[in-house]
């Protein structure tokens, strides 16, 4: 019953958004059946956030090899060109790639986004923690990120997501809107570190999966919107 109400709240903000675990064995079965992909030959690689609610999210990690962490804070492929080449040279012979990225927000029965109820804890929390705190920093108009050792990848998270600032913040839901710029800037990164690294992948093919991670109550299904499955030919890269 509480699944059927996350259901209809998750979707009044996310129409597309399905089941994380249905999402999974729908794209395993796109793979295989329409792509003729063997999936016990892939490894996967993640560029999600490292919050820790994110691990159960879908049951990829039970089915591929890995995963090859990418990610850090807002799910940002901080391990870069040299994480894509090492990811490229751990596929297994005569196997392929995947890639599973995007930012994560929570969501609570009353509808309320950037929360959730985190396991044993309760009061809410925010998720994604590091997006959140980006969006509280943005509503002073004199902050700017300042890069340095103690705090790198969340200042290079927001600094990335400056020229989105005004959008974000003048939008109807901020806490949604600067989850789907997160978005934007990973799914660009991805896309350039595989056309920058492309010589070093020996797989014929590369997978991507990405979109918004949903994070619904503890002991409840996630949620996942997907905004780009695509079968990438190396070869013409």
């Amino acid at each position: 019953m509480l699944q059927r109400k996350f259901d209809q709240v998750v979707k009044g903000h996310f129409p597309n958004a399905t089941d994380a675990k249905d999402t999974s064995i729908q794209y395993l079965g796109k793979m295989q059946i329409e792509h003729k992909i063997d999936i016990s030959k892939v490894l996967m690689a993640t560029s999600v956030c490292s919050d820790d609610i994110n691990i159960p999210s879908t049951t990829f990690f039970n089915v591929l090899f890995g995963p090859f962490i990418m990610g850090g804070l807002g799910g940002l492929p901080f391990a870069g060109q040299t994480g894509m080449t090492a990811f490229a040279h751990h596929i297994p012979d005569g196997g392929s790639a995947f890639i599973f990225y995007g930012p994560h927000i929570g969501i609570t029965l009353d509808g309320d986004l950037g929360k959730m109820y985190r396991p044993r804890q309760e009061d809410t929390g925010n998720s994604c923690g590091a997006l959140m705190l980006a969006l509280d920093r943005f509503q002073d108009g004199n902050y700017s990120p300042v890069i340095n050792d103690d705090d790198y990848q969340q200042m290079k998270l927001e600094e990335s997501l400056l020229p989105y600032r005004e959008d974000i913040l003048n939008s109807d839901n901020p806490q949604k809107a600067i989850t789907e710029a997160t978005y934007e800037i990973i799914d660009k990164k991805i896309h350039d570190h595989l056309k920058s690294c492309k010589g070093e992948f020996h797989a014929d093919h590369v997978t991507l999966l990405g979109g918004i991670i949903i994070n619904t109550d503890y002991g409840l299904d996630d949620y996942f919107d997907a905004r780009n499955f695509e079968v990438i030919d190396m070869k013409s890269l």
